[in-house]
């Protein structure tokens, strides 16, 4: 045993092998942070939004998490190795500013880029472009920035709550007339929030729910009417004619 520990000391502290673990564990540390972050998110949106059998539903939490634990893990493989290659060919034999940017854009179009996309790199792409935007909004105003130094309070002090003001503006905007463009995911929270309380939608859910407990319900007629209202005012109707 001892002999195993200091053949795995020798190979973690040879320096010709420095590279090359740099990207095993890229991989590695990719891979369980993607599952991490998933599998939570995933368990508590496919048992509010998603119906079907127990085995259903977390064959869709495990689908998503395995997908994203592979992407992130794929992308700090690639990342890595052509930084490695970039600097080892660069005359400086060094890393710079430009080898990060373009390892960045080969492995995100490799893995996140090409073909039909599913909503887990959707969700992942928009979560990295939204912390690019901020972060490069506050590298503007730092010392040097793009923004002159004689507005650079003005716009510390008011860009954000005129970001937020706007993007809550767009989002109730696109789901009340454009729904269908909005990501599947945020449509469902929207819905589920913003939507009037209607029998058509909630009586498939609870019976659904009930059937789980096995608890059949049986639903005699073949015309029925449904009268749903804002429920700010109103109260939701069901009329089930025989």
């Amino acid at each position: 045993m001892d002999g195993i520990v200091a053949s795995l000391d020798r190979i973690v502290l040879d320096p010709q092998l420095t590279d090359l673990l740099a990207i095993v564990k890229g991989a590695r540390n990719g891979f369980t942070y993607g599952a991490k972050i998933r599998f939570p998110h995933a368990l508590v949106m496919v048992f509010l939004f998603r119906s079907g059998t127990l085995r259903e539903k977390f064959r869709i939490i495990f689908k998503a998490t395995f997908q994203h634990a592979r992407n992130l893990a794929t992308f700090a493989t690639i990342y890595k190795t052509i930084l490695v290659l970039l600097r080892k060919t660069s005359p400086e034999g060094k890393e710079s500013s430009p080898h990060t940017f373009l390892a960045g854009l080969v492995g995100g179009y490799m893995v996140f880029g090409r073909g039909i996309q599913s909503s887990v790199n959707q969700q992942i792409v928009i979560y990295v472009f939204a912390r690019v935007v901020l972060a490069l909004a506050r590298l503007s105003v730092q010392k040097g920035g793009a923004i002159p130094r004689e507005f650079r309070d003005r716009v510390t002090n008011n860009a954000w709550p005129v970001f937020a003001a706007l993007s809550w503006a767009g989002v109730m905007w696109l789901y009340r007339w454009h729904p269908e463009t909005i990501q599947p995911s945020l449509q469902s929270s929207m819905k589920y929030m913003y939507d009037p309380i209607c029998p058509k939608i909630f009586l498939p859910q609870i019976a659904d729910y009930l059937r789980n407990v096995d608890i059949s319900i049986q639903i005699i007629g073949t015309h029925s009417r449904h009268y749903c209202y804002d429920t700010t005012r109103h109260m939701t109707a069901s009329l089930v004619k025989g």
